[in-house]
């Protein structure tokens, strides 16, 4: 499949409430609205990115670019921020201002799965065939959805970095687990006072934080600075603490009924998922399409290895496409 054009793709950008949570939507392509049944334009195949944790869609701009160039600008691809992730344009509010409360918790991490569903029912037509595309938590929340919308017409869905077991017990949850389940409201004062500094300043500081990777996307430093928002720090670390606490026994059942749709991808030195829990899967489903990183990516590929990431998939997906 060929790589596609390098020049940047247009992307149309939309801030929306849905479940009552104000929501951040990219979408790549000519494609805005995938909802009329009756269209004949409508494209068989959504490519859909569900974000990890930070789950702001700005994160993914690049790799969704990418993409859908590698995808010779074939079909739409578009990335849903979590709930709550994203700083809303001015005059919107973080919570939908109605009587009806439309999903009990939509922060967390029931909710963003719900949420997920949500959209698709609203703004996708039954009849789209998707690939769904996750990162770290978003594959926990990928393999929910399967089991809790069968209907669904997933082609395929490619888990990246999946957090989808024992995340409190991996190297990283041990350092997390008691800062996000007993010591985030002390971090909301100093993001508070953040808050207060100009954007300029804000972006010197993410540039700071990240000043030891030899490239950084650009958007990924833009985007970052919604994490200078209370709201944003709040609802991603709320999200945070019940991973460590829900996350724990991997849904193998729900893995086995849909094996021939899914694609895991470990990392050597990812210490939300160390490599044991890959051997561990690919022990136990063998004929699982289950690969490990042989090129060194991070476990946040987001912010240096988007292009790379999306050369990959494209790669993986080829055969697939034929047969759409």
């Amino acid at each position: 499949m060929r790589s596609g054009s390098e020049e940047p793709v247009p992307l149309h950008e939309e801030f929306i409430y849905c479940c009552g949570a104000a929501t951040h939507v990219l979408k790549c392509g000519p494609w805005k609205d995938l909802s009329k049944d009756e269209s004949k334009n409508l494209p068989r195949l959504l490519f859909m990115i569900i974000p990890g944790n930070p789950g702001l869609a700005g994160y993914y701009r690049t790799f969704i670019q990418a993409l859908y160039c590698g995808l010779n600008q074939q079909y739409p691809v578009w990335v849903v921020s979590h709930a709550g992730h994203c700083k809303p344009p001015s005059g919107m509010e973080m919570i939908e201002d109605t009587d009806i409360k439309e999903l009990e918790d939509v922060f967390g991490l029931n909710g963003q799965v719900e949420h997920k569903l949500n959209f698709l029912k609203k703004n996708v037509s039954k009849d789209i065939k998707l690939v769904l595309i996750a990162h770290s938590i978003g594959c926990y929340i990928t393999l929910e959805m399967m089991k809790r919308a069968s209907e669904l017409q997933v082609l395929r869905s490619v888990l990246l970095f999946p957090t989808i077991e024992r995340m409190a017990q991996s190297p990283q949850g041990k350092l997390m687990t008691p800062l996000l389940c007993k010591l985030r409201y002390a971090l909301y004062m100093p993001v508070y006072l953040l808050s207060f500094l100009p954007e300029g300043v804000k972006a010197s500081l993410v540039r700071f934080a990240l000043r030891g990777m030899k490239t950084c996307d650009e958007s990924s430093i833009t985007t970052s600075i919604n994490l200078f928002s209370v709201d944003c720090i709040a609802n991603i670390l709320y999200m945070a603490s019940q991973e460590m606490m829900k996350v724990v026994e991997r849904d193998s059942t729900t893995i086995k009924q849909n094996l021939k749709k899914l694609i895991f991808y470990y990392g050597t030195g990812d210490s939300w998922c160390p490599q044991h829990y890959y051997d561990e899967i690919k022990m136990d489903f063998p004929d699982g399409d289950i690969r490990l990183c042989e090129k060194g990516l991070r476990h946040a590929f987001v912010l240096d290895a988007s292009k790379e990431m999306a050369a990959m998939i494209t790669d993986w997906l080829q055969d697939d496409l034929t047969k759409v």
